[in-house]
């Protein structure tokens, strides 16, 4: 989708939230919605499985009415269960996420809401996302990491013939995760779905598609040192960046 105005805001230094309780989490993640309005952002992604798990319904419901009735704010759990139904045969799934995104048990509840029939196994792994953010992704010691929490989540369920990649991190791990599972299992990574589910959202609707902006920019706010975050986000993207640093303070 690139011909939309994009501002990207990663809450780098307080990163990762998945290891954070369900309060601070909420805490971080409402600072970081109020400073997108305040720069003019009418629909807001919380393109973070943690934010999405433990604090999106609170700030639909709670915060959205009083701070800004007429935007929106979404998350990335929801596309992601509209899919699987159409995407597992064995009607078995497994989920890899951080600690947090697991205890919330959210992928669970929203699957069960539309697929009844099912079952969800999740595997927390909490050292998945610091390989990512070390540049370890590809090195030998991730190898271990990544094939033991397969070996669990196959051992809890060996009927499972889809995995979702609950992270935004983890696909930076797939070439390595693909190597590790059973053969004929589908690995899903969020990222295709999520922007399929956006389109969607605003073909369906065409107010919030009049509010946003069409200049095809980008800009990258952190609250790290941007130094910091461009060598990072460079690992995900595949060319240079240039943040701004901002607080949410």
């Amino acid at each position: 989708m690139p011909g939309y105005d994009y501002l990207y805001l990663g809450d780098n230094a307080r990163a990762p939230y998945g290891t954070h309780s369900f309060e601070v989490v909420y805490e971080f993640t409402l600072q970081a919605v109020r400073r997108l309005f305040r720069e003019g952002c009418p629909l807001v992604i919380l393109a973070c499985n943690t934010a999405s798990a433990k604090a999106l319904r609170t700030i639909q419901q709670k915060d959205l009415p009083g701070l800004a009735p007429d935007n929106r704010v979404l998350g990335v759990i929801r596309p992601t269960a509209e899919c699987i139904g159409n995407i597992t045969q064995s009607r078995h799934v497994g989920i890899f996420a951080t600690p947090g995104t697991i205890r919330s048990c959210t992928y669970d509840m929203e699957i069960a809401k539309l697929y009844p029939d099912i079952r969800v196994t999740g595997i927390a792994c909490p050292m998945w996302v610091p390989l990512v953010e070390n540049n370890e992704a590809n090195g030998p010691g991730a190898d271990y990491f990544i094939s033991r929490k397969i070996d669990d989540m196959f051992a809890a369920d060996p009927l499972i013939d889809t995995v979702i990649l609950g992270c935004t991190h983890y696909p930076i791990l797939l070439d390595k995760i693909n190597r590790y599972v059973p053969s004929g299992v589908t690995v899903v990574a969020q990222g295709d779905y999520v922007a399929r589910s956006l389109q969607d959202y605003l073909l369906r609707h065409t107010d919030m598609e009049m509010r946003i902006s069409h200049g095809g920019t980008l800009r990258l706010l952190t609250t790290e040192q941007p130094s910091q975050f461009d060598e990072s986000a460079s690992i995900f993207l595949d060319w240079s960046v240039h943040a701004e640093r901002v607080s949410l303070l």
